[in-house]
C-alpha cells in the first residue's frame, strides 16, 4: 500500500494528469473559490459517473431479476457484471469462489456480515477481537452480534483489538498474545478514518494464524489507493466498502466475501429491489478510477497530506492526531508510515467546531466533530482534512496560510 516511487518534490507543479482529472468534477470546477476537503465523508463524482447514471435512467431503467423484457434483462445483466467488475477492481485471486453483494454502504455491510454470517458461525465459548478506537460502524455490529447470541443462550467473548500507544496502529505483538484456541474472528480497519494510517493488516494475519476469519472495513482505502486481494498481505475474508466514498452515488456499497473460511456468505432474508442506479454509478466509478490509476491517486493524496502535516506539525498551537513520526516530509521516512489523505488536528485555544466555521469562512469545507470514532467524547472533537485526486497544492498552501494566521 506504499506510494508508487518517491514522493514528489516539496514544491511540485500540478501535473497535467491531475489537472485533467480535476476538470472532470463539475461541482469542483463550478466553485473555484471553495476547497472541498471532506472526501473521507463522501467523495465528489466525476462527469463519467453522472453521465452513466443519467444514461441508464433515461434509456433502460428497470428492476433487476424481476422481468424478461429487454430493459429488465439489461439491468439484471448490469448488476451481475458489476459484481464481476468489483472482483476485477479488487484483484480477486479466486473470482470463481468469492461473492460480491451490494449494500447501502459500509455500515450496513458490516452489520450484514455480523447478522447473517458471524452469528451463525460462532458457538458457545468462542472469542472475537474488535477495534474499540476505530469508526463506530466497525464496532457496534460485533457487539450487537454478541447480544443476539446471548439472547439465544450462546456466550461469546469480545476482546478489544490492542493498539500501539505511539503510532495508533494495531499492536500485533499484543494481538498474538491475545489469540487463543477459541479465537474465531477479527474485525479490522484498512486505513484509519481519523489518523489516516495504514493499519498493517498483514500483521494481523501473521498474529492470528491461518484459520481465523478477518473482516476488513475498507471505507477509506477502496477508491483512494490500490487494493490487491491477490497479495498475501491482504489475506482477509471480507472486504466492505461504501460506493459514495469511491466516487459512486450515496446508497451504494459492497460486501466482498472470500468464502475460504467458515460457511459461504449469503445475506439472509428476501432480497428486495437493488439500488440499480447506485450500482450503475459504482461500475462507472471503478472504470474511471482504473483509467486515472489508483496508484497515481494514492501518490498524489499522500504527497498533499505530507505537505500539510510537515508544516502543520511545526505550528505551535496545533496538535496533529495520530502517529507523530508520520508528520515529516523527510524522504527517508518509511512509506508505511505515510498518512493516506487524512489529517485530523486540534487548535490549543480554538474549539474544533469554531475552527471549522472559521475555515469555511475562508472557503474550506472540512469536518469538525468527534468523527464517529468509537469511544470518543464530544469534547474530543477535532478538525479533519481529507483529500482526493481533485485537490491541489494551491489549496493546501492556502489552508496552511489561514491556519498560520490563527496562531
Amino acid at each position: 500500500m506504499s506510494p508508487a516511487g518517491p514522493l514528489p518534490s516539496a514544491d511540485p507543479e500540478n501535473p497535467r494528469w491531475q489537472q485533467e482529472a480535476r476538470e472532470q468534477f463539475p461541482i469542483v470546477t463550478a466553485h473555484p473559490e471553495l476547497a472541498y476537503l471532506d472526501s473521507a465523508a463522501t467523495s465528489q463524482k466525476p462527469r463519467a459517473v453522472l453521465e452513466a447514471v443519467q444514461t441508464y435512467l433515461t434509456t433502460s431503467n428497470a428492476n433487476a431479476g424481476r422481468g424478461t423484457y429487454p430493459w429488465a434483462n439489461r439491468t439484471t445483466e448490469l448488476v451481475q457484471s458489476t459484481r464481476e467488475r468489483v472482483k476485477e477492481f479488487l484483484h480477486d485471486p479466486e473470482p470463481g469462489r468469492s461473492g460480491v453483494h451490494f449494500t447501502s454502504g459500509t455500515t450496513e455491510g458490516l452489520r450484514t456480515v455480523a447478522r447473517d454470517w458471524l452469528v451463525a458461525y460462532l458457538t458457545d465459548g468462542d472469542e472475537i477481537l474488535v477495534p474499540y478506537a476505530d469508526h463506530r460502524a466497525n464496532l457496534d455490529p460485533w457487539t450487537e452480534a454478541r447480544q443476539l447470541l446471548a439472547e439465544r443462550g450462546v456466550e461469546v467473548r469480545v476482546q478489544a483489538l490492542p493498539y500501539q500507544a505511539v503510532s495508533g496502529d494495531y499492536d500485533h505483538l499484543a494481538l498474538a498474545q491475545a489469540v487463543g484456541p477459541r479465537t474465531r474472528f477479527v474485525a479490522a480497519t484498512h486505513v484509519h478514518h481519523v489518523y489516516g494510517g495504514d493499519m498493517n493488516v498483514h500483521r494481523i494475519r501473521e498474529a492470528v494464524g491461518p484459520d481465523v476469519a478477518i473482516c476488513l472495513d475498507a471505507a477509506q482505502s477502496v477508491g483512494h489507493l490500490p487494493v490487491h486481494l491477490d497479495d498475501p498481505s491482504l489475506d482477509v475474508d471480507f472486504v466492505v466498502f461504501s460506493g459514495h466514498k469511491a466516487m459512486a452515488l450515496p446508497g451504494s456499497g459492497v460486501i466482498w466475501a472470500r468464502n475460504a473460511r467458515g460457511p459461504v456468505f449469503r445475506p439472509g432474508g428476501w432480497q428486495g429491489t437493488p439500488n440499480t442506479a447506485g450500482i450503475v454509478s459504482l461500475r462507472a466509478a471503478l472504470d474511471w478510477l482504473d483509467t486515472v490509476g489508483p496508484e497515481r491517486v494514492e501518490h498524489w493524496t499522500t504527497m498533499l497530506t505530507t505537505r500539510l502535516t510537515d508544516r502543520l506539525g511545526r505550528l505551535g498551537p496545533y496538535e496533529v492526531l495520530g502517529c507523530q513520526l508520520s508528520l515529516s516530509a523527510d524522504s527517508a521516512l518509511p512509506a508505511a508510515q505515510r498518512r493516506h489523505g487524512i489529517v485530523a488536528f486540534r487548535h490549543r485555544d480554538i474549539p474544533s467546531d469554531d475552527l471549522g466555521f472559521i475555515l469555511y469562512s475562508h472557503g474550506f469545507m472540512v469536518r469538525a466533530d468527534s468523527l464517529c470514532q468509537a469511544g470518543a467524547d464530544p469534547r474530543d472533537a477535532s478538525v479533519r482534512v481529507s483529500l482526493h485526486v481533485y485537490n491541489t497544492v494551491a489549496e493546501i498552501d492556502r489552508l496552511l496560510t489561514v491556519l498560520a494566521s490563527l496562531t
